[in-house]
C-alpha cells in the first residue's frame, strides 16, 4: 500500500486528506495550532492514521509523499510580522525600493482607495533605509562587467549589518539576472564571515528586468526564507522521526509542489500555496464530471479565494502584489479578500455593516467558539441563524456556545444599528454574500467572461453556507459543492493531486525579429535548470512535461503578455508564431484595434515551466445508489431571507444520502466538516461521487 497525503494548513483550521494506490479517499480536519503550525499538522495526520485503523508511524512508513500548502509566508508579509533583513545593492540605487517606481502609491489599493488622492502613501516600505545598503560594482545590460566588486567594501557593509542584528540578506544588483557574478561572490563573502546567514539573490528568485519587482520580490523571499526553512526543518524532523517515508513537499504559487529543502531557498514561490490547492482540486473534479469552465472558490476561515479554469486550464499569471509591492512569481490567478467564516464583522464610523478584513483565526477564533473572542464572526451569525447545528462542528468535537454569539452580535452590531440579534445576524450573512459576490464579479465578468457559460465549486468550511446565494449574484446558474470523503478539505484534496512543477525564467530584452540560436540557448539553458531541479526532488515521474513562453510587450509600451512556444526547434518561424500569438491575445485582453504592431514587438522574459507527473493521484470514489427519497433527519428553525425570519427547514445527515437523492430547498444539509444551504427556489442533487449539484428549480428566482 502506497499513500498520498495533501495537508492545507489554514489560519484556522488544518486540512487533509489521504487517497491511496487502490482508489480510497480519506480526510481529516483539526483546529490549526499558531505559533507552532505544526503540531495542527501532527494533529490531522494522527486523524487520518485513525481512519484507517492504524498508528501515526504505520502509516507515514507507507506514505509516498506529503503535499503541504501553508498560509504562514503569505500570512507574515500581508501581516508584516516579519524579522528585520538586510539589502545590498548597486551604488546609487538604494532609494529605488523607497521611490517604488510611483507604482507604490497605487498597487493593490481598492477603487474607493485610488479616488482619494492625498490619502495615498509609501509608508509601506519593506525595510528601514539603515539596512539598505549599497556596494560599489557595475555589470551593464549586456553581462559585460564595467566596475568590479569592491569585495572590501561588501564585507564592511556585510559586517554593519551583522552588528545590527540582521540575520537575512537580499542581494540585488543592476542587470544581475545578464550576468550574476557579482551577487554569486557576495553569497561567498556573507558565508565567510558568518555561514548561518540567510542569503537569497535576485538572479536566482527573480532573473527578470524591472529593478523595482525585482528587488522587492527578493526582499520579500528574505523576509519569510528563514521562517519557512526552521518550519519546514522542525515539521520535516518530526515526521521523519515518526517514520516517514517519503519526502515532504511544499505547494508553490504556480499549482505544483516542490521539494521541502528546496522551498526556504525560493521562498516568495510558496506564498500563495494553500490558494492554488483548491483551483488544482477543481481541475481534477472537472475532468471527472465533464466540466471546462470553473469558478472555483473557497471559503475557509479566514479568506474567500477565487480562481479560474477556462477551457481546462487554470488562469496563470507572471506577478503578483502583496502590501502594494509587485511580486515577481508564477502563480495561478488567484483573487482573495479578507472574508472567511471567522471574518470579523463591524461597524464603521459612518454606520455601514462592514465584514472582515480581519479575522478572529483559530484563536482565538470567533465568539461561539469560547476560546475568549469577543468579537462577531459570520460563525456567529450562522449559528445564530440557525445554519449551523449548536451541536459544534467536526461532528461535535469543536463545540459552539450560542449565547456567546448573541452577547457578541448584540455588543458591536446589533445595538450600534438598532436591530436585534436575528436582524443583525441576518444583515451580517446577507453582507457576506454581497461582499463575496462583489469579487466574484470582478474575478469573473470584469475579466470579460460570461458567468452563464462556467459551474461554481464551492467549498472550504464555510463556502457550502453562502455558496448558492453569491452564485445568484453572479448570475451562475449551476454549483458544485464538493462532498463525498473530501467535503470541507478540498484544496487539500488539490494539494494530494498536484504533480511537481518548477519554473525557471529569464529577460533577455530584445526587438523581433530575434536571433534564434539566441532564443534556443534562452530556452535550453531554462529547460536544463528545470530537469535538474525535478532530479533533484527525490521522486519517480511517469513523464516530464516541459511548457515554453516568452512574455512580449510592444515597443515603448508597458504591458507585456504571455504567449507560448510551441514545441521543436525555436527558429524563426516559431518565434513569428509567437509575435502572432501575442497580437491575437493582446486585443482579447485590451480590445481590437489597441495594438501599435508598427512599433515593433519586443521580446523580454523566457520561461520554461516542468511538470513531473506522479505515479497516481487522488481518484474519488463512487457512492452507492440511492434506493428511495432522501431521509430528513427532522427540522430546525433557520433565518435564511431577510423579511421572512426563522422557518422550519428540513434538515439532512449527509452521511445518509446517496447518489440520486434530490433535496428540494430551503435545506440545510449537515456534513461532518461544513454545512451546506439549499435555499428557497433551489434543489441539491447527490452524483455518483457524493457531490451535491445546486440549481435553480423551474419556478426559481
Amino acid at each position: 500500500m502506497a499513500y498520498v497525503i495533501g495537508v492545507d494548513v489554514g489560519g484556522t483550521f488544518t486540512d487533509a486528506v489521504l487517497d491511496d494506490d487502490s482508489g480510497s479517499v480519506i480526510a481529516a480536519k483539526a483546529p490549526s495550532t499558531p505559533p507552532d503550525y505544526s503540531q495542527g499538522v501532527l494533529d490531522v495526520l494522527e486523524l487520518l492514521a485513525e481512519q484507517l485503523g492504524r498508528s501515526l508511524e504505520e502509516m507515514l512508513a507507507e506514505t509516498h509523499h506529503i503535499a503541504h500548502g501553508t498560509t504562514s509566508s503569505l500570512n507574515a508579509l500581508v501581516q508584516r510580522k516579519v524579522p528585520d533583513v538586510g539589502f545590498l545593492t548597486t551604488k546609487g540605487h538604494r532609494d529605488s525600493i523607497f521611490i517604488m517606481n510611483v507604482e507604490g502609491r497605487y498597487l493593490g489599493r481598492s477603487p474607493h482607495e485610488l479616488q482619494h488622492v492625498l490619502a495615498q502613501d509609501k509608508d509601506h516600505y519593506l525595510l528601514p533605509k539603515r539596512h539598505a545598503l549599497e556596494v560599489t560594482e557595475r555589470i551593464d545590460r549586456d553581462g559585460n562587467v564595467i566596475v568590479a566588486l569592491d569585495e572590501d567594501e561588501v564585507r564592511t557593509r556585510v559586517n554593519a549589518l551583522k552588528a545590527d542584528g540582521i540575520q537575512a540578506i537580499a542581494v540585488s544588483l543592476l542587470w544581475a539576472f545578464r550576468n550574476p557574478t557579482h551577487e554569486r561572490r557576495i553569497r561567498e563573502i556573507v558565508a565567510e564571515i558568518d555561514p548561518d546567514i540567510y542569503v537569497a539573490l535576485s538572479s536566482e528568485v527573480s532573473p527578470r528586468i524591472r529593478e523595482f519587482a525585482r528587488n522587492s520580490t527578493t526582499i520579500m523571499s528574505t523576509q519569510v526564507g528563514p521562517g519557512l526553512r526552521d518550519y519546514l526543518a522542525t515539521l520535516e524532523s518530526s515526521l521523519k522521526q515518526k517514520g516517514l517515508g517519503g519526502p515532504l513537499l511544499v505547494m508553490q504559487s504556480n499549482g505544483g509542489a516542490v521539494a521541502a529543502s528546496e522551498a526556504p531557498q525560493q521562498a516568495i514561490s510558496t506564498v500563495g500555496s494553500v490558494l492554488t490547492g483548491g483551483v488544482i482540486g477543481s481541475v481534477q473534479l472537472g475532468q471527472r464530471l465533464g466540466h471546462r469552465n470553473i469558478i472555483s472558490t473557497d471559503v475557509g476561515g479566514t479568506t474567500f479565494l477565487v480562481g479560474l479554469i477556462v477551457d481546462g486550464e487554470p488562469e496563470r499569471d507572471t506577478t503578483t502584489v502583496i502590501n502594494h509591492h509587485p511580486i515577481n512569481v508564477p502563480t495561478l490567478k488567484v483573487h482573495a479578500i479578507g472574508s472567511g467564516g471567522g471574518a470579523i464583522a463591524w461597524v464603521d464610523a459612518g454606520g455601514n455593516l462592514r465584514i472582515g478584513p480581519h479575522s478572529a483565526q483559530a484563536v482565538p477564533g470567533p465568539a461561539c467558539y469560547d476560546q475568549g473572542g469577543t468579537e462577531p464572526t459570520n460563525t456567529d451569525a450562522n449559528l445564530v441563524l440557525g445554519i449551523l447545528p449548536t451541536t459544534g462542528l467536526l461532528g461535535g468535537r469543536k463545540a459552539l456556545n450560542l449565547e456567546k454569539a448573541r452577547e457578541a452580535i448584540k455588543a458591536k452590531v446589533a445595538d450600534p444599528l438598532g436591530l436585534s440579534v436575528e436582524d443583525a445576524a441576518a444583515a451580517i450573512h446577507a453582507a457576506q454574500n454581497a461582499q463575496t459576490g462583489d469579487l466574484l464579479r470582478k474575478s469573473v465578468v470584469e475579466a470579460g467572461h460570461d458567468p452563464r457559460e462556467f459551474v461554481l465549486y464551492a467549498f472550504g468550511g464555510s463556502g457550502p453556507a453562502f455558496c448558492a446565494k453569491y452564485a445568484t449574484h453572479l448570475g451562475v446558474n449551476e454549483v458544485v459543492v464538493p462532498l463525498g470523503p473530501v467535503a470541507s478539505a478540498f484544496s487539500a484534496y488539490g494539494l494530494a493531486a498536484s504533480d511537481i512543477a518548477l519554473a525557471q525564467e529569464l529577460s533577455d530584452p530584445a526587438q523581433l525579429p530575434v536571433d534564434a540560436v539566441r532564443a534556443e540557448k534562452n530556452f535550453a539553458l531554462l529547460e536544463d535548470q528545470v530537469r535538474q531541479g525535478l532530479d533533484r526532488q527525490g521522486l519517480k515521474f511517469d513523464r516530464v512535461e516541459i511548457v515554453r513562453e516568452i512574455d512580449m510587450r510592444y515597443a515603448m509600451q508597458l504591458a507585456e503578455v504571455t504567449v507560448p512556444v510551441a514545441d521543436g526547434p525555436v527558429d524563426t518561424g516559431a518565434l513569428q508564431d509567437a509575435a502572432n500569438r501575442f497580437e491575437q491575445r493582446y486585443a482579447e485582453l485590451y480590445g481590437k484595434g489597441t495594438g501599435f504592431s508598427a512599433a515593433g514587438i519586443q521580446a523580454i522574459t523566457y520561461r520554461v515551466r516542468g511538470r513531473g507527473v506522479l505515479p497516481f493521484s487522488p481518484e474519488l470514489p463512487p457512492l452507492d445508489r440511492a434506493d428511495g427519497p432522501a431521509p430528513s433527519s427532522g427540522t430546525r428553525p433557520v433565518y435564511l431571507e431577510i423579511g421572512q425570519g426563522f422557518v422550519d427547514t428540513p434538515i439532512y445527515d449527509y452521511t445518509a444520502l446517496r447518489a440520486g437523492h434530490v433535496i428540494a430547498g430551503p435545506a440545510v444539509i449537515e456534513v461532518p466538516t461544513t454545512t451546506v444551504v439549499v435555499p428557497d427556489g433551489r434543489t441539491g442533487t447527490v452524483d455518483e461521487l457524493g457531490n451535491l449539484h445546486i440549481r435553480r428549480t423551474e419556478n426559481g428566482a
